[in-house]
């Protein structure tokens, strides 16, 4: 403290400024102030007792410090930060799949984004064993069904699923910004296998610009790439996805409306006509130019409390152009001469440790393209039919973990698509999970799942016009039966 002292008070003298030298009273006045602030400067050394100050601890300054750039999520409110837990629940693909919004606005409502700019990823690792009936014939959703995915009667792979970073950006206390960037060879639609270099891509997979605060206004907006407000399209399945999801999941440029007060949670988005990245077409002219702003989809969802744990959501929506609008032969993106409107139903229900879920959705008309128009081809007999798909699934969240460590949970899911009439090559595709996690952490996740699937169904030429022949490659009877363990961990 001696020698803290003389260098504290030498340091006030000299802020202090040069005297100057216009008369002694001038002169004395100035002694007299800087007097008072050394004793000042004396009194607080004193109270704080700076001589029992270890080295190691820090010295707090009466001057305010500049935000420094950090990793964390309590409260910091600096420029950049993280949330694992909100990374999590912004990028995993099994629930919340087409709410990131509201996601969002609780997230910052809750004080779980207090940063400016707030970075966050998710990298999903797989290993897996499959086997199929029938040669290169593979029907399990979470790998496109073609050869240059897997090929003969057995496939194993170690490999990476997706990765993911996002950025969130809290523009204004009711503007946010968001934008994800995705890494997916194993679905990416580019041509060759998971190592050619069209697959391995790095797209932006959505963006958007969103207004709105709920603690002022249960009203928002959003305008960019975003996923479709239609249908539930969650799974209790810890890795794979259900088939509503695969069939009706949409994800597009458009504009976006939302309410949400008092459980009660209505959406509507003006969706970008022509062909859209997922699950949404309408014709532009006679083409898949999206050129106007044509298509749209509506949904309206009510949750409610039954006690302290119990939880019901219920749910239904309309979306007025889907992707099964095509004439024969199917292709993905291609024009349509009209739209093909759907509708869905779907409710979820968490009951103490258990979790129930179920949705439906239909076409409203029938998929021109799953009819054979040549009546000379013996596949002319099946008739169009509607493209459906529904979904019924539990899981069991284990108040005490099982193996040690984090949470577990067991599941079982059943979800159907019908694309064809009875009997058809392409009249329908099964899918059974059974599926076991355990987080380690919030946002960290290991699991395992053993997958049946009944039938092939490639969407592009799923009744034929791909071989001269007329044949289809869809196989009504085939089999696919997969072991996977993973880890999904977000940061």
């Amino acid at each position: 403290m001696n020698i803290l002292k003389p260098i504290l008070l030498g340091s006030v003298f000299f802020m202090s400024g040069t005297p100057a030298f216009a008369g002694d009273e001038d002169l004395e006045a100035r002694i007299k102030r800087l007097e008072q602030v050394n004793q000042q400067l004396l009194d607080l050394l004193g109270a704080k007792d700076i001589a029992k100050t270890s080295i190691a601890e820090p010295i707090i300054t009466l001057q305010k410090s500049t935000p420094v750039i950090t990793a964390s999520t309590q409260k910091s409110g600096n420029l950049v930060g993280t949330s694992a837990k909100v990374s999590y629940d912004m990028l995993d693909h099994t629930v919340n799949t087409n709410t990131r919004q509201l996601v969002q606005l609780k997230a910052r409502s809750e004080g779980k984004l207090p940063d400016k700019v707030t970075l966050g990823g998710n990298i999903t690792a797989l290993a897996n064993y499959q086997t199929t009936s029938d040669d290169s014939k593979f029907g399990w959703l979470m790998r496109h069904p073609t050869s240059s995915n897997q090929i003969g009667k057995k496939a194993s792979e170690a490999v990476l699923h997706a990765a993911n970073l996002s950025v969130n950006a809290n523009v204004t206390d009711n503007v946010t910004a968001y934008m994800e960037l995705l890494y997916n060879p194993e679905q990416s639609f580019g041509s060759g296998t998971i190592t050619a270099l069209n697959r391995n891509q790095i797209q932006l997979r959505k963006a958007y610009v969103m207004w709105g605060n709920l603690d002022k206004s249960p009203i928002y907006a959003s305008l960019g790439k975003m996923d479709i407000p239609f249908g539930l399209n969650d799974t209790v399945s810890p890795f794979t996805n259900s088939t509503n999801w695969h069939a009706f999941a949409g994800l597009a440029y458009g504009a976006q409306l939302g309410y949400y007060n008092n459980g009660l949670h209505l959406r509507g988005m003006a969706v970008q006509g022509g062909s859209q990245f997922r699950s949404a077409n309408t014709p532009v002219r006679g083409t898949n130019v999206p050129s106007k702003l044509n298509n749209f989809a509506v949904d309206a969802n009510y949750s409610f409390n039954i006690g302290e744990d119990n939880n019901v959501l219920a749910g239904a929506s309309y979306q007025h152009g889907t992707a099964y609008c095509q004439n024969y032969p199917v292709f993905h993106f291609t024009p349509c001469d009209d739209n093909n409107p759907a509708f869905a139903v779907y409710a979820n229900a968490k009951l103490g440790g258990f979790t129930i879920l179920g949705e439906f959705a239909e076409t409203t008309k029938e998929w021109a393209g799953t009819a054979v128009p040549d009546p000379t081809n013996p596949l002319s007999v099946f008739a169009a039919s509607k493209a459906t798909s529904f979904t019924l699934g539990g899981k069991y969240d284990f108040d005490e973990s099982i193996l040690g460590g984090g949470k577990d949970s067991l599941s079982i899911e059943f979800s159907k698509f019908i694309s064809g009439e009875n009997d058809a090559p392409w009249e329908r595709q099964n899918q059974i999970v059974v599926g076991y996690s355990k987080f380690l952490s919030p946002s960290v996740k290991a699991f395992s799942e053993y997958v049946h699937v009944d039938g092939y169904v490639p969407l592009n030429f799923l009744s034929g016009g791909n071989f001269p022949d007329g044949s289809t490659w869809s196989v009504n009877d085939a089999s696919t039966n997969v072991f996977a363990v993973g880890i999904q961990a977000g940061f």
